[in-house]
């Protein structure tokens, strides 16, 4: 199992980087083969506004 420079990359070794390459890979293919509606940009701004705001008050 190679140990990975934590100053280039997020993962400990090798397999942890290509496990998660795996499934974010897959996550993005099936939310551009998904038939649900988007979410305007305007939207979404406006809930991690809320988010942020929430999060600075706590």
């Amino acid at each position: 199992m190679p140990k990975l420079d934590p100053i280039i990359s997020e993962f400990a070794t090798t397999e942890e980087a290509e496990a998660y390459d795996a499934w974010f890979r897959a996550k993005v293919e099936n939310s551009l083969a998904s038939d649900k509606p988007g979410i305007p940009h305007e939207e979404v701004m406006a809930m991690m506004k809320k988010i942020i705001d929430r999060k600075k008050q706590a």
